[in-house]
């Protein structure tokens, strides 16, 4: 499961977090690193010293100009210390704990990280499925980007080390959601719904399937509903 799981740090600003990440990676038996727009030299001996036995991560790093590359993976998690409202649906987020009812790691998954200073921004947390945050003191919330990385992949190792129960049904690919996504975008237009309500609905349907372990049946059940209201056989 190890393999199908990508950690990715955005235009990430300390070579001793760098090293530390790729040594954490190691530890929970992950390997794949994709840096975006690293700040800092990756290769620098701190981060290698910081590695110790983890500098082949570092040495076979793959870097990208820009969050383009992330359209190649079926599910998206983002990270943030900044909780959102009701009213902030992008930043509604879950718990690490949570995440082993949440995700599926027969897909190629993203686990995006981001900045020291700032973190991801709101265009970013957008574009994710599922949005995780850390339980922290509300007196100092920002946790250092290594810490906060370790903790989640300790959880993601802690749930699916083993054989997970379920694990024969096949699940929903991202074609298949971004499907049903273009079929409420229709539906919506079908019912007249108004255009900053569809935005709305769009972020909630997209949460809701970020969320949720999603099985291929259940998309295509999704799939024959919107098609009714639509008017589609």
């Amino acid at each position: 499961f190890c393999s199908m799981l990508t950690v990715v740090l955005v235009e990430p600003e300390s070579e001793g977090n760098l090293g530390a990440v790729a040594r954490l990676m190691k530890n929970f038996d992950f390997r794949d690193l994709l840096l975006i727009n690293p700040q800092c030299d990756y290769l620098s001996q701190e981060a290698l010293d910081r590695a110790t036995h983890a500098k082949d991560i570092l040495r076979h790093v793959r870097v990208e100009k820009d969050i383009s590359c992330l359209g190649e993976f079926d599910y998206l998690i983002a990270t943030t210390s900044k909780v959102g409202t009701d009213y902030n649906i992008p930043r509604i987020p879950i718990k690490p704990e949570e995440l082993s009812i949440n995700l599926d790691l027969r897909k190629k998954v993203a686990l995006l990280i981001g900045r020291e200073s700032t973190g991801l921004r709101n265009e970013e947390i957008m574009k994710a499925d599922l949005v995780v945050t850390i339980p922290v003191s509300k007196k100092f919330p920002a946790m250092n980007m290594s810490h906060a990385c370790g903790i989640i992949l300790y959880e993601i190792f802690k749930a699916f080390g083993k054989e997970k129960v379920g694990e024969h049904i096949p699940a929903a690919s991202k074609r298949e959601k971004d499907q049903i996504m273009i079929l409420l975008d229709e539906a919506m237009k079908k019912l007249t719904i108004p255009e900053l309500k569809q935005e709305t609905q769009r972020r909630v349907w997209k949460r809701m399937l970020g969320r949720s372990f999603l099985a291929r049946r259940e998309a295509f059940a999704l799939m024959g509903l919107l098609k009714k209201v639509i008017g589609k056989r």
